[in-house]
């Protein structure tokens, strides 16, 4: 159990230390992505106006069918994909990416990738 609590004391730390430099905007609102043991959310926010602006996640009923027998990174990926179309209908074209406290691999760098190549500049 202390193993875990290492981890997660270590994340969090890491977490605090990239929010102090890192802010959304209007014009540049944060993509920020959790992690949970079966599911990722990704979220563009407006930390002047602590507003979520758009939110997908794997949970997402648009997605289901899309998402059915995916491997996480694919899923990821696929995710990554909406948010930047989602934040096209807005009218966001550029985002600041927030990894959250994990390292960027696997599913933190198939969402990015997929954000990208959905048209969002990170």
């Amino acid at each position: 159990m202390r193993k875990n609590n290492l981890k997660q004391e270590r994340r969090s730390k890491i977490r605090r230390r990239i929010r102090s430099t890192i802010r959304g905007t209007a014009d540049r609102p944060r993509l920020c992505i959790y992690k949970s043991s079966k599911h990722v959310y990704l979220q563009l926010i407006d930390d002047r106006e602590a507003v979520t602006m758009v939110s997908v996640s794997t949970k997402t009923a648009d997605l289901q069918k899309e998402l059915k027998d995916k491997e996480s990174v694919e899923a990821a990926k696929i995710i990554g994909e909406a948010i930047a179309d989602a934040a096209k209908d807005k009218g966001i074209t550029k985002a600041v990416f927030d990894r959250s406290g994990y390292k960027y691999h696997g599913i933190v760098r198939a969402a990015a990738e997929g954000a990208r190549e959905g048209g969002l500049d990170l």
